[in-house]
């Protein structure tokens, strides 16, 4: 826990460095204790005659610190404080269990003027009598200043904990200042912090105060990236070799972006070297060469070395092996951002043709594979970064120097386009690649035709599925139920019978009969009967069978405009299907039987409707009555038996069968 041995380092309290004097002054005003008087005071001290504090004996002490454990009993904050000021200011201490109670309290408060409270307890006790402070109670108070994002106090707390030799373990309170540093954004404060607390845990031997691997890189990030230090970031380096602690790709990958940034060459080839003599371990996600190659031309960037951007890129090429590439989106965009910024698109253009000479053939085949391009990454990025036009510049740029593109370099536009439903460009952009005898992959052409179907741009999403064809693309069936289902969403189904009609044929395309059910469906929707017979017509021709729901969308289509007669000359056709021996081809359901029944009692077909009781009676389909009570009583309430008697005799029988059956004599 805490020591207290012979002296050893001599230090302030707060940092010698003068501009993290206001911030913390900024934090503590107003203050929580009263201000000394000071001659500079405009109001004077006051007079011996005003009331003064009362001093305390140990009994009264006692009884003080009795009121202060009611008080923090009771959640009675200011009276709790009240009582630590009055003990303190007549030099009586809490006990060790009080003292840490009552900085907790103030601690768990979530607010600014009792947080300050605890800051000004624990640096007194820290001064005062350290022993009484316990390393759990710091590590909550590190823990309110993280919640309000107050570094100032964090580090001060620290810093008095160096002074006065209260030694705790690196871990209850090293994670929180990181966490704090990362949030504001800066790692310089906890630098000052991470060496003193190294000097003491080396000189005194204190293991519990070695910081760890991740804490280390804390360190030297604030060197490389904040102090942009070489002679900083080496004595970093120097610790962690005392220390014991083995770097790691994150610490090289810190000093690759120094060195770049500084243009030390020679540290970048010894860094390389060991690298190499390491032997770092690769993991599936992410491989050592990534961080490194990412932060070395990341400074590389920021110091404007563009020509070392380029051959970095194009040496982790050469060495990359396998499925994992040594480059990342963020590393592209870097390098984007800085070939742009400087206005040298045709060099990012010529970057692309140099990488494309080093990349296998594989990388252009297949769909994994051009994601991994230097072309792909490139564009992508300046796709990501909102530069498509520039991205389509780059193309012309290279087409215009008469360089070879490669897929990858079109697939990344491609996609933005669709995403921004700029189907037009697309649709140029595909010809174009046609035209150079390049292959898109299925995954491109979906994205594409989703993009014309969402557009409603029917015709460009029809040439691109022949394009599909053509190229002999094995896998159709995403976009087939793309345009399917958009030409079903936007009622268009005379397109939909002609997309049929022209891909019925292509055996990558199972075609069944619930795609001519959408089309049928569709046409007796929109009241076009018409069209709807004939592409049932059409189905039967090219030997798909009508199932059910064929017959469900044209009953009710027929029913809608009245249309009975045509409902009869479909039951003719249903009732040999499902008279024949055999598996039949329909299932004779309720629902079915309900549409052809309210149909006939409409139509006042009581001899079909008799055939389709008897027929259902024997199939054991359930029929509610009372549906065509009202449907007779609604159509045929006025129809005579003695009428029909003497003008259709057969119709009459028929007639007084459907009566009896639905109860309508009675």
């Amino acid at each position: 826990m805490w020591r207290r041995p012979a002296s050893f380092l001599s230090s302030r309290l707060f940092s010698s460095k003068s501009e993290e004097i206001p911030i913390l002054y900024s934090f503590l005003q107003p203050s929580v204790f009263a201000p000394k008087w000071s001659p500079l005071s405009s109001s004077p001290p006051p007079s011996k005659n005003s009331d003064s504090p009362k001093t305390l004996d140990a009994r009264s002490a006692l009884e003080v610190e009795i009121h202060l454990q009611d008080s923090l009993s009771a959640n009675d904050t200011d009276e709790a404080w009240k009582s630590f000021k009055s003990l303190t200011n007549n030099a009586f201490y809490p006990s060790k269990h009080l003292s840490n109670s009552l900085i907790a309290h103030l601690s768990s408060l979530k607010e600014l003027h009792n947080l300050k409270r605890a800051f000004a307890s624990t640096i007194f006790l820290l001064e005062k009598k350290p022993e009484t402070v316990s390393s759990e109670t710091i590590e909550s108070l590190l823990r309110a200043f993280n919640s309000a994002n107050t570094p100032a106090p964090a580090f001060a707390v620290i810093k008095s904990m160096f002074k006065n030799r209260f030694f705790i373990n690196f871990s209850v309170w090293g994670p929180i200042l990181i966490e704090l540093s990362r949030k504001n954004g800066s790692f310089t404060g906890y630098l000052r912090v991470f060496q003193e607390n190294c000097k003491i845990a080396l000189h005194e031997k204190l293991d519990c105060m070695r910081p760890d691997l991740d804490a280390c890189n804390a360190a030297l990030e604030g060197c490389c990236c904040d102090l942009k230090s070489v002679n900083d970031a080496e004595k970093v380096i120097e610790i962690m070799s005392n220390l014991g602690v083995r770097p790691d790709p994150t610490s090289f990958g810190h000093l690759a972006y120094l060195y770049a940034l500084k243009g030390c060459e020679d540290k970048i080839y010894e860094l390389e070297k060991l690298m190499v003599d390491f032997a770092f371990e690769i993991s599936p996600e992410v491989s050592p060469k990534r961080v490194f190659y990412g932060n070395l031309i990341q400074g590389y960037v920021e110091s404007r070395r563009l020509d070392c951007v380029s051959m970095v890129i194009l040496q982790a090429l050469r060495e990359q092996t396998g499925e994992h590439s040594f480059l990342d989106e963020d590393t592209y965009a870097a390098a984007v951002k800085g070939f742009l910024n400087d206005g040298k698109m045709n060099e990012l253009a010529k970057l692309i043709s140099k990488a494309q000479e080093l990349e296998a053939s594989e990388i252009s085949e297949s769909s994994a594979g051009i994601e991994r391009s230097v072309g792909f990454g490139i564009v992508n990025a300046c796709v990501n970064l909102g530069f498509l036009d520039k991205a389509h510049n780059i193309v012309d740029e290279m087409n215009a120097v008469g360089v070879s593109i490669g897929i990858g370099v079109y697939a990344s536009i491609l996609r933005a386009y669709c995403k921004e439903r700029r189907t037009a460009e697309a649709s140029q952009l595909v010809t174009d690649i046609n035209s150079l005898g390049l292959k898109l992959d299925s995954s491109s052409y979906d994205a594409l035709i989703d993009a014309s179907m969402s557009s409603q741009d029917f015709q460009s999403a029809f040439s691109l599925f022949r394009d599909m064809r053509e190229a002999r693309i094995p896998d159709l069936k995403m976009s087939y139920l793309t345009i399917m289902t958009g030409l079903t969403e936007n009622h268009r189904p005379e397109l939909m019978a002609a997309f049929l009609d022209e891909v019925f044929d292509d055996p990558r395309i199972e075609i069944a009969t619930h795609d001519w059910n959408s089309i049928i469906h569709a046409f007796c929707k929109l009241g076009r009967l018409e069209d709807a017979r004939r592409t049932f017509r059409r189905m039967g021709f090219l030997r798909f069978q009508p199932n059910e729901q064929t017959y469900l969308s044209l009953i009710n289509g027929y029913v809608t405009v009245g249309a009975y007669f045509n409902v009869l000359m479909l039951w003719t056709e249903v009732r040999k299907k499902i008279s024949m021996d055999g598996e039949p081809t329909i299932r004779f359901d309720h629902n079915l039987v309900d549409a052809f029944l309210y149909a006939f009692v409409k139509g006042g077909f009581f001899d079909a409707a008799m055939q389709l009781v008897e027929k259902s009676q024997e199939k054991r389909v359930f029929v509610d009555k009372w549906r065509y009570k009202q449907a007779f009583m609604e159509t045929h309430k006025k129809l005579k038996v003695q009428k029909l008697r003497r003008k259709n005799f057969r119709k009459m029988e028929a007639l007084i069968a459907f009566k009896n059956w639905a109860g309508l004599n009675a």
